[in-house]
């Protein structure tokens, strides 16, 4: 039996993503209303029958540590499930994390107390659907040293940002370049490239030598040096082997019917939540009828830490079209419309949010209006105040607003008339 552990990679700090890192680290950030974005590396794990798993934490992680404990208790030192925070320590020196490979080499010690074959390296602030399994079956038939996921990517939207492999007809990679302004695109697709994923699968063994050297990242020096000397190094292509038929099941005249939810082909979904306005955008495309990433699945449910909260309720005319309500929000003669509520959220009568994204525990006093804004948690927005309809004024404020005009109003902030 294949012996696997994953590690999570979960300290980075998401300097892009301020202000909703001022407090916490980007894998703790709020997704979708209920869950956290850590939250969907860690079902792939446990839905892929993968128990043994190490959080490596560094930048602002005592909501991501809590979160994990409170919500992810499937420790049992008996059955050897776990999942594990492990704090940068400092344990190679007087350095913290200097990179995905150093953050790996400082904590070899937690390779070698366990008895295993692969090794998953995994981002944890991704959101898609993987059964990590199938790709450990690929990186065993090509008898692989290292296995890289990869997904197709448009060449603009790879320059700069992801890292870009070549590989030969075989699979095997032959060339890696780490954020190329100008990536090599694919032969039968020259707008496309191979982006890399983040998703690594490694022999124990080859990657304790991969990890002799002395580069800080994977995708800078480690693959590189490892490619350059001819190492077994395959690409496991997502989008072809990933297979995950999925379900819900919809009520037609009182009968259930189960339908396959892979008529969006979300199982070869993935998205690197990079930016303000790319945690905006894929927030806003779960809204959709048919969206290109469904939660509703039966096979492959997403698992979160939920507060003891009562529902939410509606009342005097409160209503919310095109949303998503999570636990605990009372919408009390308010209109919430193609939003997403966080737990605790209060609108009160003839306030509006449309088109918005509202954190944990925002109250939003009668007659305030907002739109294509995102409410971080604490905030108060008194009556009568605008969020999203004059940016200048919003900035004016202390409100930070993206390149595509998405309005961030920091966590606690109380935001007044002008």
């Amino acid at each position: 039996m294949n012996r696997v552990l994953a590690i999570v990679m979960a300290g980075g700090a998401g300097e892009r993503l301020l202000p909703l890192t001022n407090d916490q680290s980007k894998a703790a950030i709020r997704f979708a209303g209920k869950y956290r974005i850590i939250d969907f590396v860690l079902s792939n794990c446990i839905n892929s029958g993968i128990r043994q798993i190490f959080v490596l934490t560094q930048y602002l992680s005592d909501s991501l540590n809590k979160h994990i404990q409170d919500g992810w208790g499937i420790s049992g030192s008996r059955l050897g499930d776990h999942i594990y925070c492990v704090p940068a320590q400092q344990k190679a020196g007087a350095d913290w994390y200097r990179g995905t490979a150093d953050a790996i080499r400082q904590n070899l010690d937690l390779i070698k107390e366990r008895n295993t074959d692969t090794i998953l390296i995994l981002s944890g602030d991704h959101i898609y659907k993987m059964d990590y399994l199938q790709m450990v079956a690929y990186h065993k038939m090509k008898k692989a040293d290292l296995t890289l996921s990869v997904i197709r990517v448009r060449a603009e939207e790879a320059a700069g940002r992801l890292g870009v492999l070549e590989v030969d007809k075989k699979g095997k990679v032959i060339g890696f370049e780490e954020k190329p302004r100008r990536p090599k695109t694919i032969g039968d697709a020259p707008d496309c490239v191979l982006g890399s994923m983040g998703i690594y699968a490694f022999e124990a063994s080859a990657l304790r030598e991969a990890l002799q050297g002395s580069e800080d990242d994977f995708g800078k020096g480690t693959i590189p040096r490892a490619i350059s000397r001819d190492r077994k190094i395959f690409a496991y292509d997502y989008e072809k082997e990933n297979k995950i038929e999925d379900f819900v099941v919809e009520m037609r005249g009182g009968t259930r019917f189960k339908i396959l939810l892979n008529r969006t082909n979300d199982s070869s979904y993935w998205k690197d939540i990079g930016t303000i306005d790319s945690y905006y955008e894929v927030n806003m495309e779960l809204l959709g009828v048919d969206p290109p990433f469904n939660l509703y699945g039966e096979k492959w449910p997403f698992r979160a830490y939920e507060r003891s909260l009562p529902p939410s309720k509606f009342v005097f005319g409160g209503r919310s079209p095109d949303s998503m309500v999570a636990d605990g929000c009372i919408i009390s003669g308010g209109v919430v419309w193609k939003s997403i509520l966080s737990p605790g959220v209060v609108v009160e009568r003839e306030a509006s949010v449309e088109e918005s994204i509202v954190l944990d525990d925002v109250s939003i006093e009668p007659g305030a209006r907002i739109r294509r804004a995102i409410i971080d948690t604490g905030v108060r927005v008194k009556s009568g105040a605008l969020i999203g309809y004059d940016l200048e004024a919003d900035a004016r404020k202390g409100c930070i607003i993206s390149n595509k005009g998405i309005v961030v109003v920091p966590g606690g902030m109380v935001v007044g008339l002008d």
